[in-house]
């Protein structure tokens, strides 16, 4: 996916197709900028519009999107993430979970996902954090699905 994760899809919200959203980083700001947000179908990105936005609260809003208005539609929506439809510099377009982590050419193991810390985007592998940074990365070999690294000595 392109963006930015700004929300998650937590509930529907009476029978017109409105959802409760619990809100994460930059999130009113992404539904009011007039671009559409995009929700994952089938492995592919669907744009929506944001036709209203209530705040409840500082972290959930309930809100309405384009072309979603009963609640069957509302309920096919619950547990999807909302992205902003512009990229995000900090967050990789991969997550890499499945992949495995080379350090120096030696295996590390297989990355079981990405935590998406604001500015600083680790890749978990077993129990330790590892910082995908453009320093330490070498090479990420799609094919082989294969993140190669040079970390600093005692980061693992």
């Amino acid at each position: 996916m392109g963006g930015k994760r700004i929300a998650k899809v937590l509930k529907s919200n009476g029978v017109d197709g409105d959802v409760l959203v619990g809100l994460l980083d930059g999130a009113p700001e992404a539904m009011h900028n007039g671009e559409p947000v995009l929700v994952e179908f089938d492995g592919l990105p669907v744009p929506f519009f944001v036709e209203s936005f209530t705040p409840r609260g500082g972290t959930k809003a309930v809100i309405h999107l384009t072309d979603v208005s009963d609640l069957k539609s509302a309920e096919e929506l619950v547990g999807a993430y909302l992205f902003s439809a512009g990229a995000d510099e900090d967050e990789p377009e991969e997550d890499f979970t499945g992949w495995t982590l080379f350090d120096d050419g030696v295996e590390v193991g297989v990355i079981d996902g990405l935590e998406p810390i604001p500015g600083n985007p680790c890749l978990q592998v077993g129990d330790a954090l590892i910082p995908l940074h453009e320093d330490f990365v070498e090479r990420v070999d799609s094919e082989a699905r294969a993140v190669y690294m040079h970390l600093p000595d005692g980061l693992l």
